[in-house]
């Protein structure tokens, strides 16, 4: 199992920056992969990005060249670092891990609001 709590939402003007943090209860080295997801009122949730256990990451089309996504394996912790916000990025980001090799199991975080105005 793994706990996962997310910190760093909040309100920003649109051109800001942001930093999501998700810190896990266990070595995010024995997680095969941790995401950022998110979901806008009406909305499906979608993947925003990801690191692989490898350190391998993907980025959603809508956010390559404005979010990285990045790890601190001492602390547990994985970042989303948000530049040039727009108002489209307004959601609740939610920190994902998916755990095993055979049939991988999916956690979340609680959510962490994200606000860009305009």
């Amino acid at each position: 199992q793994v706990q996962l709590v997310e910190s760093g939402g909040g309100l920003v003007q649109a051109g800001g920056s942001l930093r999501l943090s998700c810190a896990a209860s266990r070595s995010i080295l024995s997680i095969n992969v941790v995401g950022w997801y998110r979901q806008a009122p009406g909305k499906q949730r979608e993947l925003v990005a990801a690191i692989t256990s490898g350190g391998n990451t993907n980025y959603a089309d809508s956010v390559k060249g404005r979010f990285t996504i990045s790890r601190d394996n001492a602390k547990s912790t994985v970042y989303l670092q948000m530049n040039s916000l727009k108002p489209e990025d307004t959601a609740v980001y939610y920190c994902n891990a998916k755990v095993g090799q055979i049939l991988p199991r999916d956690y979340w975080g609680q959510g962490t609001q994200v606000t860009v105005s305009s």
